[in-house]
């Protein structure tokens, strides 16, 4: 009898750890427990810990509560201008009611999946290319409100969606670089263009300021060789200016006396000339001591020439045999 009991005593302890084993529940921190008892919700939502459930009769489903990172395949598109495009996204939400995550839908995943592709494909279709290559950010808040309102009676709450890349055709990837590169080099030729502007303004003020100083102009010319010489690598060649000799003639121009006007008279004057006799003849030995000179009239035949009135017969001096240097010019000499 005794046996009988302990036999009785050990299959109800058995059968009670097997009932409890079979009862409890573990529910994460992260996690919430919806329990569907004879699959109807009941109206507690399990806690994370340590939970018990009746077998057989409770279902408990757990359902996470983290943020879930979901990537959206690439979809292809037309934007508003008529450009082809391949646009993918990633999507972050989390479950804010585990209850209606379970009741409302079938695999709120899934459901989130599917909303977040046909929503970018809504987005792109009522987009330019310029705003989506630009202005993202708009686009991506325009994203997260057509995704979060059907959401919200999924128990389901979006918290940001994101465009990732945005594919475009070869070649509008080349008509875009053409674009590109012809707003630059237009923007070039300007820059270029006003630069040559400021710099002709400045050289019409060095060169007005050079025409009052001519020296200025060889000193610059001596600069430009000695910039030039510095480099070494090359032979220079420097023809002769014509400036500068102009310049050099007008200096020994200025250096150079007065011309006196009139015959040319000698430094000594009327005694300076050959001493002569009284008949008119040479003195002895005086072809010895020199050559003659010349007369004014050999000397510089062209201005004497010049020089000589016009009107009128030349005047004929008075002759004096005491002073032979008063004979005419005219007169020949006799020799002995």
């Amino acid at each position: 009898m005794v046996q009988e009991l302990v036999v009785a005593l050990v299959a109800v302890i058995a059968g009670c750890v097997a009932y409890a084993m079979a009862a409890a529940r573990v529910v994460k921190q992260y996690e919430r427990g919806v329990v569907l008892r004879l699959g109807k919700l009941h109206d507690q939502v399990r806690p994370p810990g340590f939970t018990m459930i009746v077998p057989g009769v409770d279902r408990l489903r757990k359902v996470n509560m983290q943020i879930v990172t979901m990537p959206v395949p690439a979809q292809d598109g037309i934007t508003r201008d008529n450009v082809t495009v391949r646009v993918d996204a990633v999507i972050y939400f989390k479950v804010v009611d585990a209850a209606s995550a379970v009741v409302q839908v079938e695999d709120y995943r899934f459901a989130v999946s599917q909303m977040a592709q046909t929503s970018l494909r809504s987005i792109i279709g009522k987009s330019d290319l310029d705003d989506l290559l630009s202005d993202r950010e708009k686009l991506n808040q325009g994203l997260e409100l057509m995704i979060d309102s059907p959401a919200v009676g999924w128990g389901v709450q979006i918290d940001r969606v994101e465009i990732k890349d945005v594919s475009l055709p070869e070649t509008m990837k080349r008509s875009m670089a053409r674009q590109a590169e012809a707003d630059r080099e237009r923007r070039a030729r300007v820059i270029n263009a006003d630069a040559e502007l400021q710099a002709s303004k400045k050289l019409a003020q060095a060169a007005q300021q050079m025409s009052t100083q001519p020296a200025a102009l060889q000193l610059r010319l001596l600069q430009t060789v000695v910039a030039v010489a510095a480099e070494k690598n090359s032979t220079l060649v420097l023809p002769f200016p014509v400036e500068l000799l102009r310049f050099l003639e007008r200096a020994q121009q200025g250096q150079q006396p007065p011309e006196v006007s009139g015959p040319r008279q000698d430094a000594a004057g009327p005694a300076a000339e050959e001493p002569r006799v009284p008949d008119g003849t040479r003195e002895p030995g005086a072809e010895r001591s020199g050559p003659v000179r010349p007369t004014p009239e050999q000397d510089e035949p062209d201005r004497f020439m010049t020089e000589q009135p016009l009107a009128g017969p030349d005047p004929v001096p008075d002759f004096d045999p005491e002073q032979p240097s008063a004979r005419r010019r005219s007169e020949p000499f006799t020799r002995h």
